[in-house]
């Protein structure tokens, strides 16, 4: 299958989708769970599992016929791991420097550094002061990390040897698991706490093989209308309030309406501006996502701290949160452009 432009409208999704979970975490300090007005931007999270999916399907479904399992786990490291380092170390500095924590050092210099290397090498280490039961304290949005590592070990040793027919009973039982863990529980948005860990490998199951269906069954659908459709339904999805039994309405968003952004988004074809907006959101969406929590940390301590009481200081936080968001957006670039690209690169030819 050749490589045609149009797969570059999933870059602007993904890059959307990032921004989402940023600005989400940020207004999580102002707002609570039922009234927040980004209520349903952790399903992104979703997204990217079933994005993973259909891009991992692309890029290894044929090359696994030869290649071997450490040259694909390998291949993964080097995509991912270099963030997942950068992001622990940036949260252990805003842990350990936090001037809004009353004791940073609580936990004791020993169990500081045990979380480090835990979560250097993706060990959930959830008994960190202040961050307890989060399985990675430093750097909370790794936890998705942890469950993409799970799902790439199960494609590489199953799904990739296994038929389209098998392929679709892997999705039946995936997608009973899913429904099963959320009706039990009552709620969608788990899988980052030792509480509910369960959700994150219900989540990831799911999503990662209706991608990998989609891209198996090319259930790619051809439209004119650009990247503004898919991008203005991933937005109603991620804008859409919460209801009345509200896990059954966020099951049918992660288990019908992403698969289908999908689709459309994966049917599209954009060109200039467009596609330069596409690709520059594709490139920072990872940095992005591994990056900005640390200064999510400090602004919601920053808030606990002084407490405040009127509509003045409030729309102040909004104006705090609005320009860390921008940093987070610039902060991603050159990590990305100085940092990881060239790193990842000179891994790439270290273990050719």
């Amino acid at each position: 299958m050749n490589k045609t432009p149009h797969y570059v409208a999933l870059d602007g999704l993904r890059g959307l989708a990032a921004i989402a979970v940023v600005t989400l975490h940020y207004l999580d300090v102002l707002y609570s769970y039922r009234t927040h007005p980004i209520s349903h931007g952790y399903l992104a999270v979703d997204f990217f599992f079933c994005l993973s999916g259909f891009v991992i399907g692309y890029a290894y479904d044929q090359r696994m016929k030869t290649m071997r399992l450490g040259r694909f786990f390998l291949n993964r490291l080097i995509r991912l791991h270099p963030l997942v380092i950068i992001g622990s170390l940036i949260g252990l500095i805003a842990y350990i420097a936090d001037p809004f924590l009353d004791d940073p050092l609580a936990s004791g210099w020993k169990a500081i550094f045990l979380a480090l290397f835990m979560s250097l090498f993706m060990i959930p280490a959830p008994f960190l002061e202040y961050k307890k039961n989060l399985l990675f304290p430093y750097n909370t949005p790794t936890w998705s990390l942890f469950f993409e590592y799970f799902i790439n070990v199960v494609y590489a040793l199953l799904l990739c040897r296994i038929t389209r027919r098998w392929l679709v009973v892997v999705g039946a039982i995936s997608a009973a698991f899913l429904i099963y863990v959320v009706q039990d529980s009552g709620w969608y948005a788990g899988g980052w706490s030792m509480n509910n860990l369960w959700h994150g490998f219900a989540r990831v199951s799911f999503s990662f093989a209706a991608g990998l269906l989609i891209f198996r069954f090319q259930m790619i659908w051809r439209h004119r209308t650009g990247f503004l459709m898919p991008c203005i339904l991933l937005i109603a999805v991620f804008l859409s309030p919460h209801c009345k039994n509200d896990w059954a309405m966020e099951l049918s968003l992660a288990m019908l309406v992403l698969p289908a952004i999908l689709c459309l988004g994966a049917g599209t074809n954009v060109s200039g501006i467009t596609e330069r907006l596409c690709k520059f959101l594709g490139r920072i969406s990872y940095p992005l996502y591994m990056t900005h929590v640390s200064t999510v940390f400090l602004l919601e301590h920053y808030y606990a701290k002084i407490k405040p009481a009127d509509g003045k200081i409030q729309f102040y936080m909004f104006v705090v949160a609005f320009f860390l968001i921008v940093f987070n957006l610039v902060f991603a670039y050159v990590i990305v452009r100085w940092v990881d690209e060239p790193l990842r690169k000179r891994l790439n030819k270290l273990f050719k």
